[in-house]
């Protein structure tokens, strides 16, 4: 098992296409699907970039989640423990008593349920759009709102307030905002959810928050977890609505299938999870003990980064993985992860992904960007990669 003769590699950040991985990348998993990686705090630990070895470690109770394990890849920052509440940094058995009071509310038939309110929030925007006209920016007036909107009327959360989590979540997951932006977002969201909280102790109705407040959580558990929600639930959704439709009209071939066999969506829905891999920076876990994995030795306490971006486009899982085929069987990507850390709330973002493609794409069949790609701006230092905004017309 090969140690001390590989030389540490910096994770890529700089893209050549907007829709791709850095090409290091592809490189570096051509090469080997596990590298070891130098973190910005001056830690050396892993890098896998392999399909097979991403799934080995996300599945492997070997490697914790626990925030004391965790490594910036890009930015740096410090490994603490995980917040009250926020149960994505934990293991089993705490992770478990956290992550089963969501569990049932997002199954596939609780989120069938869900789906006509989605269809209307939806159908809410379109008319929104239409009634402004053309040209508009498609991020703030249609991807954004929407999941937004559809995660305030499940969690409960008052929908005036949904402008106010919608840009502090946005805030707190940007590295290029600065660190004192990103403590102030998250203090205000606490006190906002935790006074929520309190209110749903008092006054419960039928929605996720009041039930979460009836569990056995304190409150800053129970907000913790809600902050989680509301910033899984509308932020990862929201790029993915607003970077997905820059590709389909940069695939004009593929958007034109989609548009004369709209019973694609599904498939197209994970091809593009797939293609995408918003997670731009990694998925990061910490040896609990010394693992072999693809005959390298990853001792006790290192940590090991998975490049979902690169690992979802790995040729021995996709055949031709760069391009982009919407009838493709992409079924076994991770882009919601894998393991007992995969999304929780992955069948919620399925439901507003093919909702709002199929409405989108069906309204406006002249749509187009509405300035040159050269002027797109991404999100490139930010946790979830996406657009900022997308100029369209019709």
């Amino acid at each position: 098992m090969t140690r001390t003769d590989l030389k540490p590699v910096r994770f890529p950040t700089e893209r050549t296409c907007p829709f791709s991985p850095p090409p290091e990348l592809t490189e570096l998993r051509d090469e080997h699907p596990v590298h070891r990686l130098a973190y910005p705090d001056g830690a050396v630990g892993w890098l896998v970039t392999g399909h097979a070895a991403a799934r080995a470690v996300l599945s492997d109770p070997r490697f914790s989640a626990r925030g004391e394990h965790r490594r910036a890849a890009v930015g740096g920052g410090t490994p603490e423990p995980a917040r009250p509440g926020v149960f994505i940094f934990m293991d089993p058995p705490e992770h478990t008593r956290f992550r089963k009071l969501f569990t049932g509310e997002f199954t596939v038939r609780r989120t069938r349920r869900i789906e006509p309110e989605v269809e209307k929030i939806t159908a809410g925007r379109i008319a929104a759009m239409r009634e402004m006209g053309p040209p508009l920016d498609l991020v703030r007036e249609f991807a954004l709102p929407i999941p937004s909107l559809v995660i305030c009327e499940l969690l409960g959360v008052p929908y005036e307030d949904h402008e106010f989590f919608q840009r502090h979540s946005e805030i707190m997951l940007d590295h290029e905002r600065a660190m004192d932006e990103a403590v102030e977002s998250y203090t205000l969201m606490a006190e906002f959810l935790s006074e929520l909280v309190r209110r749903k102790r008092g006054k419960p109705q039928d929605d996720l928050l009041s039930r979460v407040a009836a569990s056995d959580l304190t409150d800053i558990e129970a907000a913790g977890s809600a902050m989680l929600m509301l910033a899984a639930g509308h932020e990862t959704t929201a790029k993915m609505l607003g970077l997905g439709t820059y590709l389909l009209l940069s695939n004009p071939d593929q958007l034109e299938m989609l548009r004369n066999r709209p019973e694609l969506i599904n498939g197209a829905v994970e091809e593009m999870m797939r293609y995408l891999s918003i997670v731009q920076f990694g998925v990061v876990r910490g040896a609990t003990e010394d693992v072999e994995l693809e005959g390298r030795l990853i001792r006790e306490g290192e940590a090991v980064t998975v490049a979902l971006s690169a690992a979802n486009r790995d040729p021995g899982l996709f055949p031709d993985p760069d391009v982009l085929d919407l009838s493709r069987d992409a079924g076994r990507h991770l882009g919601f992860g894998y393991g007992v850390h995969q999304c929780v709330g992955q069948q919620l973002a399925r439901v507003e992904m093919r909702v709002a493609f199929r409405q989108l794409i069906s309204a406006f069949p002249g749509l187009r960007l509405d300035v040159a790609p050269g002027e797109i701006e991404t999100t490139r230092l930010a946790s979830m990669y996406g657009v900022r905004r997308l100029p369209v017309s019709w």
